[in-house]
């Protein structure tokens, strides 16, 4: 959501997207989800004094599924809270995929956003797209693919 909005810049050249939520101007992230089934990693969403985040078994087998197992526990240790209602309410004002190249990077195994929405989302912008058979982090266990994907529209 934030290279949707902060991409409007005059210095952004294009986006890049990877397995990431890419909004329209005033869009319901929320509601666009829910026209698709909802990801397993959904179910281990846990909110606490107001702040979110995933459970171990979701966060080990739903978000960072395909990573090396190691890599996933270093990755849960530092996971960082979001703020629940910001995460509910937040509405971008803009979506600059709708004025700069875009790329996505789908990932076809995401069980954190679901891969039909991710489709979606690029096929609704336009984007050059790529599919990357991974998880949801894909640019950690795919790197070479989303470095790829990056180095691409670097030449724009």
């Amino acid at each position: 959501m934030v290279a949707t909005e902060a991409g409007v810049a005059s210095n952004v050249a294009g986006l890049v997207y990877i397995a990431a939520r890419a909004p329209d101007a005033g869009e319901d992230c929320t509601a666009l989800a829910k026209r698709f089934p909802l990801p397993p990693a959904s179910a281990g969403l846990v909110t606490v004094d107001g702040f979110s985040r995933l459970n171990v078994d979701a966060f080990l087998n739903d978000f960072a599924n395909g990573v090396d197992p190691v890599k996933a526990r270093e990755l849960y240790a530092v996971q960082a809270p979001n703020v629940a209602t910001l995460s509910a309410t937040a509405r971008t004002t803009v979506a600059a995929w709708r004025l700069k190249p875009s790329w996505y990077a789908v990932s076809k195994q995401d069980r954190t956003i679901n891969p039909h929405l991710e489709r979606f989302m690029a096929a609704r912008m336009k984007a050059t797209t790529i599919e990357i058979d991974s998880g949801h982090l894909s640019l950690v266990s795919h790197a070479p693919e989303v470095t790829a994907l990056i180095l691409q529209a670097a030449t724009v």
